[in-house]
């Protein structure tokens, strides 16, 4: 930014400079030619003017009664209010904030590498204002007018939380070393919150997705199916192109891309919610095990054993993890008669990888707590002809349960007769 246009800026803050600096701005951005303004115009595209250059600014408003996916925006409304009621502490939790404050947001760059290499030349965000969802994005119309972008990026962000989908690796530390390049003409950056829904994703459904790309979970999970959609990886190329032919068509592309990625940013929040907190009805077993799963790695075991327990009866996978996970539950919590119990249930479930598991820890709680050497014995022999010698830590497991073999055989051959 050259010295001129600094002092420009200044003017305003200098007594009878006002209007002179405003005549002087309207002068220099009359001088300033679009290319293919109307076109822009017509998809709701307008320049935002700053120091003899400009970025562009796309608002769209979608009313909160409109669906995307499984949901309506206005249910995204409820899932705050659920965490707002919820006792439980989660890393997803909106308690304590209001749904206008949480702030939908998605970048695209010219790459998916780090460094100051990488250009974002997108800014997508979107937020509940009123009875709307409005979207706006912020788009880079040369790579010389960062300034611009992100000062028109910074004066409107007031929001409490970042919602993204691997944000926290990629899109918001990326924003952090391109603002670094222009912090000193622009305002700081704020501090937020931040929800980042790919791991959550990653928790509850790794399952079943073989790759875990948003476009991925939306169609999978979420019910978005994207018709004419510009894959990611092309952005790029378009942009670089946009660049030098100015041509606005490919821009637009990438631009309804982003906001796909950032309505379903709100869809997924919302479902999330759901499964969370025991809304979906038609959440599978293997989910709510996630769910379970993920409660008793926070701490939360009054949630975690209120979700693991509904899935207990029957003899499924899904029902022998559950008890072993309860089984774990009730050992830390030192109720080794119930732990017990439960690991005797999946020793003998007929799954051998959950079996072997459970059998070593059946033998520790003979061993160690009840001193029945012959029955910790006994899952100790069952867990050695259950092993699968074929997998590729089955020596090292073999050797762990032979010297547990030696070591109770000791001490049940000096049992009283």
């Amino acid at each position: 930014m050259s010295l001129k246009s600094k002092l420009n800026r200044l003017k305003p803050h200098i007594s009878g400079g006002g209007q002179e600096t405003e005549s002087k701005v309207s002068h220099e951005t009359a001088k300033i030619e679009i290319p293919f303004l109307p076109k822009w115009e017509s998809e709701n595209v307008t320049p935002y003017f700053l120091d003899q250059d400009y970025c562009l600014i796309r608002e769209v408003k979608f009313p909160l009664s409109q669906k995307h996916g499984l949901y309506h925006f206005h249910d995204f409304l409820k899932a705050v209010d659920i965490w707002n009621k919820s006792p439980v502490n989660h890393p997803l939790s909106a308690e304590g904030h209001r749904p206008e404050e949480l702030f939908f947001f998605d970048t695209e760059t010219t790459g998916l590498g780090g460094g100051v290499g990488n250009t974002i030349f997108l800014l997508g965000y979107a937020s509940v204002i009123g009875e709307n969802l409005v979207l706006r994005q912020h788009i880079l119309p040369h790579p010389g007018a960062e300034v611009p972008l992100y000062q028109s990026f910074l004066e409107q962000v007031n929001y409490k939380t970042l919602v993204t989908y691997n944000g926290k690796s990629f899109d918001w530390p990326q924003v952090k070393t391109r603002h670094t390049l222009v912090r000193e003409h622009v305002p700081k950056l704020p501090a937020f919150g931040h929800f980042d829904l790919f791991h959550a994703a990653r928790r509850l459904w790794k399952h079943k997705l073989d790759r875990l790309k948003l476009a991925v979970v939306e169609k999978d999970v979420l019910g978005i199916t994207r018709e004419d959609d510009i894959p990611g990886y092309l952005a790029p190329m378009i942009y670089f192109d946009f660049i030098e032919s100015k041509q606005p068509d490919g821009m637009l592309g990438i631009i309804k891309h982003n906001e796909i990625d950032i309505l379903s940013l709100v869809t997924l929040y919302t479902h999330l919610t759901f499964q969370l907190c025991g809304m979906d009805d038609k959440q599978t077993r293997k989910e709510s095990f996630e769910v379970g799963r993920w409660y008793d790695s926070l701490g939360e075991k009054d949630e975690a054993a209120k979700v693991l327990t509904k899935l207990v009866e029957g003899s499924d996978t899904t029902s022998l993890k559950a008890k072993l996970a309860l089984a774990y539950q009730s050992k830390k919590a030192q109720n080794w008669e119930q732990s017990l119990r439960l690991f005797l249930e999946v020793a003998e479930g007929g799954n051998e990888e959950l079996s072997l598991e459970a059998c070593i820890e059946a033998a520790k709680i003979y061993e160690h707590k009840i001193k029945d050497y012959k029955l910790a014995l006994d899952y100790c022999l069952k867990a050695l002809n259950d092993l699968d010698y074929k997998k590729v830590q089955a020596e090292k497991v073999q050797q762990q349960f032979e010297i547990r073999r030696k070591r109770l055989e000791r001490k049940f051959t000096k049992l009283p007769r």
